[in-house]
């Protein structure tokens, strides 16, 4: 596939607000996790809850969208500038020529959780003041988002369960690929409601203690909420005065650029021109469907291991071409196994690997964003994450997986996001020379 560079992402989780609290905690080893304290679904476990999403007020004109999801979708758009990133892109792209793609797998299902309380105890109604299409519905965040930001590209959501948020840089690579934009805002988000609490609860998947991926204790996992946004484009482009070799008002400051003839070292499309590209780029993706069951991975890894392997393939890239793998991880004990003999099965025994939902707990549909983050970051700083909470590691797991925290030189990394129904999505992103 061609790379798309990763002009702008941001992040928020248990860890924190943005890039710089999450590299921070990570590099402390420090776990978001805490009792649960969710009032909604008093649950005896740990959960990863995103402080001052509470306190998030949606603009006036978009308020039928208020819940707790596009709350948290705000809260981070908001973060490292991100929102100002798309907004320069899209005075250089048009509103129309950004696609927003978004992955969750509860939207904004806890407002109906809240409705359904509030039931007229006569007739059944619902409230008149609940607003569906705007709240629950999947697209709600795909169109809050587009709306919030003042787009008008394609809109739509993803919901893939724990893959969504990771098939979305997927999606977006086709339709820029294919000519329907220039650029995406990519991403996804998911926050905390009763029913998935509930429902992994009764799928006694949920642990009482903090959870502790690939850990031979291990016992279940720990439900988190996050968001994670980035803006994916063919390039970086700026405005520039030929006549006079100067870039706009507006764009200097932090860029500047020798005057040049048209066409002289640079690409030219109209009046803009490539200037030096993002140091980070989606190299590739892999997806693949493995329906070995509705809700357990196949024992082998045989769909994850196809995802990676795809991966790899649209990347051009060996399996020693790959320094680190952020794990799907989610610290049950089959899909801690079965990604292992996926891993096993395409890069040996030698890639660094580890999982970061024992700092972040597993954030579901936004977990393929979050993770997505995580590891630019980990690409940007010469970093790989321990594997936290977890006191030593399942010997009956053959894999390289990190107890501790360590700097060295990334060039390329994998992300991987495997979801309930065998939907399996697998991620590179790499850095420029």
């Amino acid at each position: 596939m061609t790379p798309l560079f990763l002009t702008h992402y941001t992040l928020a989780s248990a860890l924190g607000h943005g890039k710089a609290a999450t590299l921070s905690a990570l590099q402390e080893d420090r776990s978001g996790l805490r009792p649960n304290d969710f009032a909604e679904a008093p649950l005896d476990t740990y959960i990863g809850r995103v402080g001052g999403v509470e306190e998030i007020a949606l603009p006036r004109a978009l308020a039928e969208y208020d819940c707790r999801n596009n709350r948290l979708a705000q809260l981070c758009l908001e973060l490292d500038g991100f929102a100002a990133a798309v907004a320069a892109a899209r005075e250089k792209h048009g509103s129309r020529r950004i696609a927003v793609i978004l992955g969750t797998s509860t939207s904004g299902i806890l407002e109906s959780e809240r409705a359904y309380r509030r039931r007229d105890p006569a007739s059944a109604a619902l409230p008149g003041d609940f607003h569906y299409a705007a709240t629950q519905s999947m697209h709600s965040a795909a169109e809050f988002v587009r709306r919030y930001l003042a787009l008008g590209g394609p809109a739509f959501v993803i919901s893939t369960a724990c893959s969504s948020s990771a098939k979305v840089f997927a999606s977006a690579s086709r339709l820029i690929q294919a000519g329907f934009c220039d650029a995406a805002v990519a991403g996804g988000v998911d926050s905390l409601c009763a029913m998935t609490l509930y429902g992994f609860n009764a799928l006694q998947l949920v642990s009482p203690q903090p959870c502790r991926p690939c850990d031979p204790e291990r016992n279940g996992i720990s439900i988190g909420e996050g968001a994670g946004f980035f803006l994916l484009e063919r390039g970086p482009l700026l405005p520039f005065d030929f006549a006079q070799g100067t870039l706009p008002e507006r764009s200097r400051g932090a860029l500047s650029l020798p005057k040049r003839r048209q066409g002289e070292g640079a690409n030219v499309k109209g009046d803009w021109i490539d200037l030096k590209p993002a140091p980070l780029a989606l190299l590739g993706y892999g997806e693949s469907s493995d329906a070995y069951h509705m809700s357990t991975p196949h024992p082998e890894g045989l769909g994850a291991a196809l995802a990676m392997e795809k991966a790899l393939a649209a990347a051009n890239l060996r399996p020693d071409e790959i320094d680190y793998i952020n794990m799907h991880g989610t610290s049950s004990r089959s899909n801690d196994s079965a990604e292992d003999q996926g891993m096993l099965r395409v890069f040996g025994n030698a890639t660094p690997c580890s999982s970061t939902k024992g700092a972040t707990g597993h954030t579901l549909g936004a977990a393929g964003a979050v993770e997505a983050a995580i590891s630019c970051l980990c690409l940007e700083h010469g970093f790989i994450p321990g594997t936290c909470n977890t006191h030593s590691i399942d010997p009956g797991l053959g894999s390289a997986i990190q107890l501790q925290h360590s700097t060295r030189k990334l060039r390329r990394v994998m992300s991987n996001s495997f979801g309930f129904g065998g939907n399996n999505c697998s991620l590179i992103f790499g850095v420029r020379p």
